[in-house]
């Protein structure tokens, strides 16, 4: 026996509901992309000449963080179209996050300046760790490319 006609209304507007929590969702994304692209080069332009190599590690740091958020958008937009979502998209924010994490990290140590040697090691355990993250995802990167290379994704109507 399947859903009755209400049900089915019901249904219906459930997933209308869904796409405009995804495209709201979405729009979030991009517009706090922008705005974080807008104040980081506005905090860049102010700090410049204050100390341009933490200006420079700061802007990086803040347009490493658009770009997840526009992988992050571009998801929603994949999703949107093709009602699936890939784990892709997931793998590639976690590499930029833990590319981002070893910057903040090396900011950090290069603008204390002198720090204590269990200071340097805890930066250092957490370096290694944000790399060994990064090469984990890399692979697990590599091996979705081949299995994503090797079957047909199905789209389901």
């Amino acid at each position: 026996m399947g859903p009755t006609e209400k049900e089915l209304k019901q249904l219906h507007l459930m997933e209308q509901l869904e796409k405009y929590g995804y495209i709201s969702a979405g729009i979030s994304f991009l517009i706090l992309g922008m705005a974080v692209f807008v104040y980081g080069w506005v905090k860049f332009a102010r700090e410049i000449t204050v100390g341009p190599l933490r200006a420079v590690l700061v802007l990086m740091n803040d347009l490493l963080l658009v770009v997840i958020l526009l992988e992050l958008f571009r998801t929603v937009i994949n999703f949107l179209k093709s009602r699936t979502i890939s784990l892709e998209p997931f793998l590639h924010v976690g590499i930029i996050a833990a590319v981002r994490r070893i910057l903040t990290i090396g900011a950090e140590m290069t603008l204390q300046g002198d720090i204590s040697q269990p200071r340097f090691n805890q930066y250092l355990l957490d370096a290694l760790v944000s790399m060994g993250i990064i090469l984990a995802l890399v692979i697990a990167l590599y091996i979705y490319g081949l299995r994503s290379n090797s079957v047909e994704p199905t789209v389901p109507k």
